[in-house]
């Protein structure tokens, strides 16, 4: 570590923080934390999710306030009072989900970031230098509607870059990016690091973190439970630091079929945009066996989502024989009547889409359930009463079985963690042992150990005999679960490429539509 030089010859760090605290009611998110940043050092920080990484970097910036502790900016302590006193000591921050107003330009979203008040075409020309200078092109009377979410990514590292940041906090970069974009990112972090900057860098991919990050600081339970030079570790150990056991290693056995019938089927799916920011969908076939796992890669914002929708029900098509379930034509039935197919669904966004924020787990599975479990979770005859102890029973099942760590007996769904809610939501429909599931980014922002968990529980389901199809922009989770990939391009999709002649690099080209040899779905 490097940083300012005292008068007695001592290195002072860049940021310091000192037995950092913070209490919200009972739940102690942060405690005692000791972290140090040295300048011109890339710097991960590690940890499940739970284990304070959001709250710690909230407060080093000035979003939260700590309820006990110290900060030090360049050897002088302070109350870092708000994001905006943040940037102008030097800290700039670019977050996981990105804030940018897509009917506005490149320039208009800086401009609104900036603390400054500056000429729109001054901003543009110098949003314009600093990506040429760091290798993160980009167009600033572009709409950001219509940009790939890479871009607009750059887009965050420009105005953070605007306010000419000594420290810069990314959390999660490289999550929605292909492995190309990814070696960019990195050789733009390195040159930054070269001209003295610093970097806090959060992720769940471990591998990256060893190949970028100089130190590492790791958190369990609001705690720092180690520190190390990540390249010295393997992925696994640094994992093991983190939850505190091995992380499961996945078995995947070779998919054997008795027959060779698809459980579902996608034939020549074309749909216009139903909004003026979404994604045409482009004359989409596939389809998949009882047995295997179909892993759908693609840089967010290439139709996923859409397809997702067609497939589930969400929006009907005109005609029927467009989505096959189970041999049966399904175009132009609903979610319900899918679900009563014996097919499963689970949403990319949690709260909102897969669960409704405000209500008990056991009410959010009566609503996705209450078609097709009317049995279990319904009483009586003609007036139908719910059940209370078999909605009770069954969510402490999907509770057991998905490790879901909770604080009450039958939370509201936005009082878990992120990672606790997609395991109850994968839970709840893996309990129904489906035919057919369709799963849109199963472990966006969990930590390692629930992700091994999500992804078994895939793999076991397809070894049973029923056909999943998994969307993930995680290419390493595709590799470790998928029998077959395909990638989402502008809306179409292409042919699958069995595991075995797929590589990381021939992935990456066919995210971005350059590959033309892949083989027959």
């Amino acid at each position: 570590m490097t940083g300012t030089t005292t008068k007695d010859g001592s290195e002072t760090p860049l940021l310091e923080a000192e037995k950092l605290t913070k209490i919200f009611g009972t739940l102690k998110a942060c405690d005692g934390i000791d972290l140090k940043i040295g300048t011109g050092e890339i710097h991960a920080l590690l940890g499940e999710n739970g284990a304070g990484k959001s709250t710690l970097v909230k407060m080093l910036f000035g979003a939260l306030q700590p309820t006990s502790g110290d900060i030090a900016w360049k050897g002088e302590r302070l109350t870092v009072t708000s994001p905006a006193m943040g940037r102008s000591l030097g800290i700039g921050m670019v977050f996981q989900h990105f804030s940018l107003f897509d009917a506005l330009t490149a320039a208009e979203n800086i401009a609104l970031s900036l603390d400054e008040k500056s000429p729109l075409d001054t901003i543009a020309t110098r949003a314009r230098e600093i990506g040429q200078t760091y290798g993160l092109p980009v167009d600033p009377d572009a709409l950001v509607g219509d940009l790939s979410v890479g871009e607009r990514q750059r887009i965050e590292i420009i105005r953070c870059l605007l306010q000419n940041p000594d420290l810069i906090i990314l959390d999660e970069p490289t999550s929605v990016l292909t492995p190309q974009e990814a070696d960019l990112l990195f050789v733009t972090l390195e040159r930054l690091r070269s001209e003295g900057k610093s970097i806090l860098y959060i992720s769940h991919r471990l591998e990256e973190v060893r190949r970028l990050c100089d130190r590492a600081t790791v958190l369990r339970h609001g705690k720092v439970v180690g520190q190390c030079d990540p390249r010295t570790q393997t992925a696994a150990s640094l994992a093991r630091m983190m939850v505190g056991n091995d992380i499961h290693v996945i078995e995947r056995l070779p998919a054997e079929w008795t027959d060779r019938i698809p459980l579902v089927e996608v034939n020549g799916l074309s749909q216009r945009p139903r909004g003026p920011f979404s994604v045409a969908l482009h004359d989409i076939s596939l389809a998949v066996n009882g047995g295997e796992i179909l892993g759908i890669a693609g840089v967010a914002g290439n139709g996923q989502g859409e397809l997702f929708e067609a497939i589930s029900g969400e929006v009907l098509q005109e005609r029927p024989q467009v989505v096959r379930i189970r041999g049966t034509d399904a175009g132009r039935i609903g979610i319900s009547a899918r679900r009563k197919l014996g097919a499963a669904f689970v949403p990319e966004e949690r709260l909102g889409h897969g669960a409704v924020p405000d209500m008990s787990l056991t009410n959010n599975l009566l609503l996705s359930r209450h078609s097709t479990d009317r049995k279990m979770f319904l009483t009586g005859g003609v007036l139908k009463l719910v059940s209370e102890s078999s909605l009770v029973s069954a969510a402490k099942r999907i509770v057991v079985q998905m490790d879901v760590r909770k604080s009450a007996e039958n939370p509201d769904a936005a009082a878990l963690s992120g990672g606790n809610l997609q395991k109850f939501l994968i839970g709840r429909e893996l309990d129904r042992n489906p035919s057919v599931i369709v799963v849109n980014q199963p472990t966006w922002g969990v930590d390692a150990g629930a992700a091994a968990l999500i992804r078994q529980a895939l793999v076991d389901l397809a070894r049973s005999g029923s056909a999943v199809i998994v969307i993930s922009q995680d290419l390493d989770e595709l590799f470790e679960i998928s029998d077959r990939i395909a990638a989402m391009v502008h809306g179409r999709l292409s042919e699958s490429v069995p595991i075995e002649a797929m590589t990381m690099e021939r992935v990456g080209l066919m995210m971005g539509g350059a590959d033309t040899t892949a083989g027959a779905a």
